[in-house]
């Protein structure tokens, strides 16, 4: 018997997705198929793959009644959110919108002599390895543009999600992406690393965890294959002594919170200016305990389980170990709170960065805050991480706002705001949180190869 991928509810802990994984041989003829393909695609006019891949994400979002409780008990986000279509069609269309742009050949100069430019060319086969915890958002912030441009996708989603891939193929099939351009494959570790190290690939776009990445840069290595990895976080919040402080409290700790605290640039570290510090807690305290922690089908459950019982250990760990280091918990044990999944959210004060808690990443409901007399002393806990996602900074000065910015190391610096996704932006990181950059135009710029053109021409 083969190895089979199996998706455990963190509802009731119950297998609700199984799939047999492919062989090596099988991986690889498909990847073949994609190959072949690719060549047609590209050749496409580029508004009929627009025109194509803005179809398969409509046809997305016409499941979205079946996915939203798919996810749910997948992943454990409550149904009340009403799944990511909003999210997962705004940033298609985006790219859409700026793809004959992003795409179009750059005039270097003609004369009566010569005729130079540099042409954007797909990579050929993109692979795609997405995660669990927006399965559809991080997937599509890919798969659109790298099939607008002209590449063939293949996709190996999270086995916590081991259904997206399948739908979002489903979907662009029907809307008449050929079937080899779009694929979604059950893959094992084992076979995904002979993949890319075979050179199955021309690029390879990974999220996931630190060692993951690793894991892809190593299977990779001597390919020559591009490998573009979003990875682990710490984003760290800083509220000015101007900041609006109800604002500040209300959505640094709904972007600790939300999903389970299972976002990739969620907060997970609090730095408050002394002047608003004991106010801001206090407020924080209240929000928090106005959760209800239940089943995410349940239409009235706020927070719902984390996607795993291992990653809900994982942050008790940290609250254990920081409490037992000095750090003072300010939320009682949720009743629904039975040990495994099912997590009470934490807020941590009294915390330092001698504390796990306050440097590795958590990717669960706790957040620390800590106490600030400047924006120095800010800037310098800001940067004493490992990772460097995004920074929300909450001040009504936007030039002390772009001044802190240029001292973070940091991929986005947001003011007044958190836990967002612009697509008009690159999304990129820092340090361990990887190398690339997706979406906007330089998504495409990382979806393709430049490619020159230096022609003399025939002067009598």
């Amino acid at each position: 018997m083969g190895q089979m991928l199996r998706c455990v509810s963190p509802i009731d802990g119950s297998v609700f997705a199984e799939r047999d994984v492919m062989s090596k041989d099988a991986a690889f003829e498909s990847v073949g198929r994609a190959r072949a393909a690719q060549v047609e695609w590209a050749a496409r006019p580029l508004q009929e793959r627009i025109d194509l891949v803005m179809a398969g994400v409509a046809a997305v979002g016409a499941m979205n009644d079946e996915i939203v409780p798919e996810l749910a008990h997948m992943m454990g986000r409550p149904v009340r959110y009403g799944g990511e279509f909003g999210g997962f069609n705004e940033r298609a269309s985006h790219m859409a919108e700026i793809a004959e742009a992003s795409l179009a050949d750059i005039a270097v100069g003609e004369d009566e002599t010569f005729k130079r430019y540099i042409k954007r060319i797909p990579h050929g086969v993109v692979f795609v390895v997405a995660p669990w915890n927006y399965p559809y958002m991080t997937a599509v912030n890919t798969v659109a543009p790298a099939l607008i441009a002209g590449n063939s996708v293949v996709l190996k989603h999270a086995t916590q999600t081991l259904l997206v891939g399948e739908r979002m193929a489903q979907a662009f099939h029907a809307a008449g992406v050929p079937e080899e351009v779009f694929q979604n494959m059950f893959l094992s570790h084992e076979v995904t690393n002979d993949l890319i190290a075979g050179n199955a690939f021309d690029f390879v776009n990974f999220t996931g965890s630190v060692g993951g990445g690793q894991a892809m840069e190593r299977a990779a290595a001597g390919t020559f294959t591009g490998v573009g990895t979003e990875l682990g976080g710490k984003d760290p919040g800083y509220v000015l002594e101007d900041a609006d402080l109800d604002a500040a409290v209300d959505t640094l700790i709904d972007g600790a919170m939300f999903n389970s605290g299972q976002c990739c640039c969620g907060i997970e570290r609090i730095y408050v200016h002394e002047s608003l510090y004991d106010d801001f807690v206090g407020k924080a305290v209240e929000i928090v305990n106005g959760y209800k922690l239940g089943n995410p089908l349940d239409s009235e459950t706020t927070i719902g389980p984390m996607a795993n019982v291992r990653f809900a250990d994982e942050v008790r760990a940290q609250i254990s170990e920081a409490v037992a280091a000095g750090a003072v918990a300010h939320i009682e044990t949720f009743a629904e709170d039975d040990g495994g999944a099912y997590l009470t959210p934490q807020i941590l004060t009294n915390v330092t960065h001698n504390m796990r808690v306050m440097r590795d990443e958590s990717f669960g409901p706790v957040v620390g805050i800590m106490k600030v007399s400047s924006d120095e002393e800010a800037i310098a806990l800001m940067n004493d991480s490992e990772f460097g996602l995004t920074a929300s900074l909450w001040t009504q000065d936007v030039d002390r706002a772009a001044q802190i910015g240029d001292a973070i190391e940091t991929g986005t610096v947001f003011m007044n705001r958190a836990d967002y996704l612009d697509p008009g932006l690159c999304w990129t990181g820092c340090k361990n949180t990887g190398r690339g950059g997706g979406l906007s135009v330089i998504g495409y710029h990382n979806l393709t190869r430049p490619k020159s053109y230096h022609l003399k021409k025939v002067t009598g």
